[in-house]
């Protein structure tokens, strides 16, 4: 009988293992810590995670570097136990005892206190690991706790296991949030999978049907192609969109320091300087005048301008040219760049050479978008 007991024991062990998102050493990298919300949270998103060994802290961070997110880690109480010692005994013990009741408060582990308030975002996006094909018990807490305050709100997915199909922790999902509107389906993160997070993460987000704030919104272009930018919500940005109403401005940038492309604006803008660890994406005014396109981090004093979101960090050093020199870059309003009438005089425009769309002589162009002899031109 003894023997039956210890291999029924051990076939579970290895069952567990295998269908756990989890390896056995936790990872040092820390998530940015949340941004502190503001009065206008219209189109705000949250990301809310549990890690035990670091897979998906790791899926936050490469989630946080494409879209515009606070973030919170939800934390056990007791943070001494050891989920997968004895065959995952106690991570079992758990996953029952919310089986036979999962109506009851009592039969969820204890977290740790989450003091952010869900009232200040529209979209929830849940990182959580597979536990045994079941949502990790920790995970389960805060969806019980939190089901009335997330009623109405779009709410999206990331599951992490190492091999096991996720439709038990969809279930878990569903029955723990009954009143959310969820963005298409949950994201399947697994071992096989995880050397291509960042691409799988950036086609996923590009299908959810996310609410998005009500931010302005400005074209950056270089050698012909044009990405949108969200503008950040303080006195630098709106000067910069101001600006950019009395037409388009286009000015030179170089790499530096292998993360950003840099270039003065010739113009100064008002300064907002805090604190920042860049993410790939990000806009960034540095000293008043110069504006910085990052591809890469970097920690210093600066003022945030906006971002471009949707984009992997390979996809956006492709549009800078990372590491390729100078670049002509043209920042504008509007939905189009085409030229469908040019009123000046085309023998002038011959005499003067090429005019930049920002309305400036060039007399010998590298790369952009120009005007000569009366015609639009792309320079490579």
């Amino acid at each position: 009988m003894k023997r039956i007991i210890h291999c029924f024991l051990l076939l579970a062990a290895m069952f567990f293992v295998c269908c756990s998102s989890e390896d056995e050493t936790k990872a040092e990298t820390p998530v940015p810590a949340p941004t502190p919300a503001s009065e206008n949270t219209t189109g705000k998103t949250l990301v809310v995670y549990y890690s035990y060994t670091g897979n998906c802290r790791t899926i936050v961070n490469t989630l946080t570097s494409q879209l515009t997110a606070d973030v919170v880690e939800i934390q056990p109480a007791d943070k001494t136990q050891r989920y997968e010692a004895n065959g995952y005994a106690i991570g079992t013990q758990l996953l029952n005892a919310i089986k036979a009741n999962p109506g009851s408060a009592s039969s969820y582990p204890a977290i740790d206190p989450v003091s952010t308030s869900l009232d200040d975002y529209d979209n929830i996006i849940i990182v959580t690991p597979l536990w045994w094909s079941q949502m990790a018990a920790i995970m389960q807490t805060y969806l019980f706790q939190n089901a009335d305050a997330m009623s109405g709100k779009h709410v999206a997915m990331i599951v992490s296991s190492s091999s096991s199909g996720i439709s038990g922790v969809v279930a878990d999902a569903k029955r723990l949030l009954p009143d959310v509107e969820w963005m298409g389906d949950a994201l399947h993160i697994r071992d096989a999978n995880r050397s291509q997070a960042s691409s799988l993460i950036a086609d996923w987000l590009s299908g959810l049907d996310l609410q998005r704030a009500s931010a302005q919104v400005m074209n950056i272009t270089i050698g012909g192609k044009t990405v949108k930018a969200t503008l950040a919500d303080n006195s630098s940005a709106q000067a910069l969109y101001e600006a950019l109403q009395h037409g388009p401005i286009t000015y030179d940038a170089h790499d530096y320091g292998d993360f950003e492309k840099v270039g003065d604006l010739g113009q100064s803008f008002p300064r907002n300087d805090e604190p920042i660890t860049t993410r790939p994406g990000d806009i960034i005014l540095y000293q008043g005048s110069s504006l910085c396109i990052y591809y890469d981090t970097n920690s210093w004093n600066f003022t945030r301008i906006g971002r471009i979101e949707g984009m992997t960090q390979d996809e956006i050093k492709d549009f800078v040219r990372a590491g390729e020199g100078n670049v002509s870059i043209t920042l504008s309003l509007g939905n189009a760049t085409a030229i469908h009438q040019v009123s000046s005089n085309a023998a002038a425009l011959k005499a003067e050479g090429y005019i930049s769309i920002g309305g400036m002589r060039v007399a010998s162009p590298s790369r952009g978008i120009f005007i000569k002899d009366g015609k639009k031109m792309l320079i490579l």
